[in-house]
């Protein structure tokens, strides 16, 4: 059963990671209304790192953008955060592969495997909760502007942020079932503090201790 959670889990990590670096390189973060827009014809949208022309035509037009720290702070603070949760993913997925049950490294015991499984599986939450930080932040800004009236030119959620709520909810998801694979395992005791029960035909019960190791030790009676 924790076998299989831990594969579930790190599938939709993997998942999650592969639509996390879809929504980074995303130029759709956001779109121009088209109530704003003069024709039809013609869109406009931005992603973190470029703004974007498109005609119907089929031709589009991009631009980097040529500065850093004249860009809006929430833009700035998005990118770190996406390229922090890229970094947390790709960790979680080797620490996770490490950790499965069906994987062996050397010596390294059952309860060592799954401790490493749940590290994997809270890079992978840590993961998500990056994203969705990221994406909501964004997608806060982009209707807060859309409703404000100063604002000169109204945008609308674009089909990277929704790549990005996407991407989160599986890593959290996946995170959480690595997680639920773990099993805390009782520490086991030494032989020689191990008690046995015994029955008398007197009707005294009597628990005896495992014998040590040197046999001219007698055995002790309480």
């Amino acid at each position: 059963m924790s076998l299989g959670l831990q594969v579930i889990g790190l599938v939709l990590g993997v998942v999650s990671w592969c639509l996390q670096s879809s929504c980074t390189s995303s130029q759709a973060w956001r779109v121009r209304s088209q109530a704003e827009s003069v024709s039809s014809s013609q869109w406009q949208f931005e992603g973190l790192w470029m703004s974007c022309a498109a005609t119907s035509l089929g031709s589009i037009q991009c631009s980097r953008f040529k500065t850093v720290l004249g860009l809006p702070a929430h833009l700035q603070a998005c990118r770190a955060l996406m390229i922090m949760s890229l970094l947390l993913g790709l960790a979680s997925i080797i620490v996770s592969i490490l950790g499965l049950k069906c994987t062996k490294i050397g010596r390294t015991s059952e309860q060592v495997k799954d401790q490493i499984s749940l590290a994997g599986g809270i890079l992978f939450v840590l993961s998500g909760v990056l994203t969705l930080t990221a994406v909501s932040w964004y997608a806060a800004r982009v209707i807060h502007d859309f409703y404000n009236p100063l604002h000169g030119v109204r945008f609308e959620l674009g089909a990277g942020l929704y790549l990005g709520w996407a991407a989160s909810c599986l890593a959290v998801l996946g995170g959480s079932m690595l997680c639920c694979s773990y099993r805390r395992r009782s520490p086991s005791l030494p032989a020689h503090q191990l008690l046995y029960y015994s029955m008398p035909s007197q009707g005294r019960s009597i628990y005896t201790a495992a014998p040590p190791s040197d046999s001219s030790s007698s055995k002790a009676y309480v």
